[in-house]
């Protein structure tokens, strides 16, 4: 990790940029997939599978069978592990469920909201590397709570045609509709388009490859609404004086082990903490199975040493990370300054693995500075709030000549004539 003392206000901005791609090459490749997933449905799904995946699929859909065969290949403690992981998500989400009130804006006068839930959705989980049952649980239970008729899910298969057992008995915990062997932008232009076996949902959740999110933020410019845009997962940790350096070093390397591109930012006002957390760091690093994928997202990852606490929060705001660690003495006062973060973890005890996977939040979050303007998936992601007003007679001789005087203003006389004719019948 390199290190950056006291940068200066100006200097900032570089320094906290993320790495960008030319995306020139990658649009146009999406692009020609897509259009032959729009073209050609099922039989150009299979064909990519084969491309990219390296699997020769007869059948596109997980069977009853495979699910049974999954419930016996994943032992008792992963599974209790996921019972529990998915109820303290439910619970948390569940408390996020929208109150509507009526409001009487003025006599005659009712309005109100009503959360409806988005009919269909559509969930991608990544496999590879690290194939994300977890994932699974984030996006899934939220959907169920919120009522979504059909939650659609596809993710990668193995060369053997087959789906990580761990992911399809989350699913079958979560309460997922319908599962399907289909990874990367092949899978996101059959939710988007509809194939002859995958249904077009109306809206897609999760993480992904570049390609992925590509895939994702094409189709949303015509066919159908994404959670959010997102880049490369990230980590910022905010450490003084008193932090634990095992701690900060194990927090910091949980997120470099995601990809080579991962972010990782260390920002403090102590240099001894520096030093200590290198040590950690490079210890720590040398233990773990995926430390070469470490350690090339370390070599882009940054340490800042700032001068007050002041100065780490200008930083943090500026930066606007997907998941925030505050692991100051003084974690409490610092939470009340956080304005840009996607999720936020407070104190020593709290590191970012547990809204990973456990603690209940969702860990679906916004990622290369997005969190400036979006939130996390939540309760919310998978509903959308119509609106409803009454007017009884009291109510139109109320705001009639509001309305009319208006509409004449801005020169739409169809407009005033409807409440006109409203008016004139009473």
């Amino acid at each position: 990790m390199k290190i950056y003392r006291f940068p200066t206000e100006e200097e900032l901005p570089a320094l906290l940029k993320r790495p960008v791609r030319d995306a020139s090459q990658l649009n146009a490749t999406v692009a020609a997939v897509l259009a032959d997933i729009k073209a050609q449905g099922d039989a150009a799904v299979k064909v990519y599978e084969e491309k990219f995946d390296h699997v020769q699929l007869q059948d596109l859909t997980v069977s009853e069978a495979e699910m049974q065969e999954a419930e016996g290949l994943v032992n008792a403690d992963l599974k209790a592990a996921l019972e529990q992981a998915h109820q303290n998500i439910e619970k948390f989400h569940a408390s996020q469920k929208f109150h509507a009130e009526h409001v009487q804006v003025t006599d005659g006068v009712e309005c109100w909201q009503q959360s409806v839930p988005i009919q269909k959705v559509g969930l991608y989980i990544p496999g590879g590397t690290a194939p994300l049952f977890s994932t699974v649980l984030m996006l899934a239970t939220p959907a169920k709570i919120a009522g979504c008729e059909e939650i659609v899910l596809c993710t990668p298969p193995a060369r053997d045609g087959k789906v990580n057992p761990a992911i399809l008995v989350a699913a079958r915990i979560a309460g997922v509709s319908k599962i399907f062997k289909i990874g990367g932008v092949q899978a996101i232009g059959a939710m988007a388009y509809g194939t002859e076996t995958v249904p077009k949902v109306y809206k897609i959740f999760g993480p992904g490859n570049q390609f992925v999110m590509c895939a994702k933020q094409q189709v949303s410019l015509h066919d159908v609404a994404i959670d959010m845009p997102a880049g490369p997962s990230e980590v910022e940790v905010l450490a003084d004086e008193t932090s634990n350096p095992v701690f900060v070093a194990a927090d910091l390397l949980s997120q470099a082990e995601h990809g080579i591109d991962s972010q990782v930012l260390l920002v403090t006002k102590s240099e001894q903490i520096i030093e200590k957390v290198q040590q950690e760091v490079e210890r720590q690093l040398a233990l773990l199975p995926r430390n070469e994928i470490a350690a090339q997202a370390l070599e882009h990852s940054k340490i800042l040493l700032v001068h007050d606490d002041d100065e780490m929060m200008a930083v943090t705001n500026m930066y606007a990370p997907e998941h925030l660690i505050i692991e100051t003495k003084n974690y409490v006062e610092l939470a009340q300054k956080v304005v840009n973060a996607g999720s936020v973890f407070l104190g020593s005890l709290t590191p970012e693995s547990a809204g990973d996977y456990a603690s209940g939040t969702n860990h679906t979050l916004p990622t290369n500075g997005y969190a400036v303007a979006y939130n996390g998936v939540n309760l919310d992601s998978y509903n959308r709030k119509i609106t409803f007003q009454h007017i009884t007679a009291e109510g139109v001789q109320r705001i009639g000549k509001t309305v009319e005087l208006m509409a004449e203003a801005e020169g739409l006389d169809a407009h005033k004539n409807a409440m006109t004719v409203r008016m004139k019948s009473e």
